[in-house]
């Protein structure tokens, strides 16, 4: 399946900002003494002293590295997949995985070498060559990434990952249509690629497709855990007039992370907005204030159902608030105005 995609477009963006500079990226991550429940660090004593029996095995250290990854200890994985490569230097795995690595600290130009000789090591596996076009992507040369997975595609129209980049190639040279092909095909290929559902889903909604909300839905059974297409859902249908699908999808997220503000915010605007619950929306206002002071937006929602519910001096405080946050939030200053007019004394309020 190519790169691991968690974080993919932060990456991109680092990788095209920072160009082909390989400087090493600091890492402060370090390896704790094992704990009784530390069982990645009770696997690192155990294979440190098989390290020590037989410093010569490659495939212990690549062991080892990938503990350390799996302890965001990146540096130090890197350290062991390159002694692994110095003993094994033609295994193929080893040269895939420091790549990704590299790939993963910004490093380019080692990530093109590693993925450019396991190629030479494999001709015939698509892998290496889909990394390469990966790379292409994020530093934008289209054509060449766009023939390198063709290339791909040719040899193995099966491969999913395949049509997962060209779609996002398709993305970035604004051809919709051809996009959502693609990333169409990648799920009908792999029906486990959540990032593909994904972003049918945001292709989608922007078209104003109802399949977005499928699209959707899919992604979060998918990845139950993750709150991001749940939250997607819940913002079409409630730009679709599907407001009770929208607060159930909001309710789902504070299951999920009950400290979400915007999910609550979000409920509150439902019920305040559409159907008119100002007491709850208050609630849910307040709830999101608490779990962020500064949450501008939501001072201000609450203002707003405190002035529906003519408690005029405690909108205008809320208002204030607002305004001390975020001095540029225009609705609010219009709101103090219109308070202002109606006789309503605004006095000066600390945040609480």
């Amino acid at each position: 399946m190519g790169m691991e995609r968690t974080g993919w477009l932060a990456c991109a963006a680092l990788l095209v900002s920072c160009g082909h500079n390989n400087q090493q990226q600091a890492d402060t991550s370090t390896v704790h003494p094992a704990s009784a429940t530390d069982s990645i660090g009770i696997a690192l004593v155990a294979i440190d002293q098989r390290i020590v029996a037989d410093p010569g095995n490659a495939a212990l250290y690549a062991e080892r590295a990938q503990l350390y990854t799996a302890r965001d200890s990146t540096k130090r994985a890197l350290f062991d997949m390159e002694r692994a490569i110095r003993l094994d230097s033609m295994n193929v795995e080893y040269h895939l995985r420091a790549g990704d690595l590299y790939y993963k600290t910004i490093q380019v130009d080692k990530a093109l070498k590693q993925f450019t000789r396991a190629g030479e090591l494999a001709p015939t596996d698509v892998r290496p060559r889909l990394k390469l076009a990966e790379i292409d992507l994020v530093l934008r040369k289209y054509p060449e990434s766009m023939d390198l997975v063709n290339g791909v595609l040719r040899q193995d129209p099966t491969a999913a990952h395949g049509y997962y980049l060209k779609g996002w190639i398709h993305m970035e040279t604004h051809d919709t249509d051809r996009a959502i092909s693609s990333f169409r095909t990648a799920v009908e290929q792999d029906a486990q690629d959540y990032d593909s559902y994904l972003i049918l889903g945001k292709l989608s909604a922007a078209r104003r497709d109802p399949l977005a909300e499928q699209y959707y839905s899919t992604a979060s059974d998918l990845r139950p855990e993750l709150v991001e297409a749940i939250y997607n859902k819940a913002i079409f249908c409630q730009d679709n007039g599907k407001d009770s699908t929208a607060l159930a999808c909001y309710q789902r997220i504070k299951k999920i992370d009950p400290h979400n503000a915007l999910a609550w915010n979000n409920s509150g605007w439902i019920r305040l907005e559409h159907f008119h619950d100002y007491e709850q929306a208050k609630r849910d206002f307040s709830k999101a204030i608490d779990i962020e002071t500064n949450y501008a937006d939501a001072w201000y929602n609450r203002g707003v159902a405190m002035e529906r519910t003519n408690e005029l001096d405690s909108a205008a405080a809320n208002y204030q608030i607002c305004l001390s946050i975020q001095p540029a939030h225009t609705l609010a200053a219009e709101a103090v105005d219109r308070l202002v007019k109606k006789g309503v004394r605004i006095k000066s309020h600390e945040k609480r």
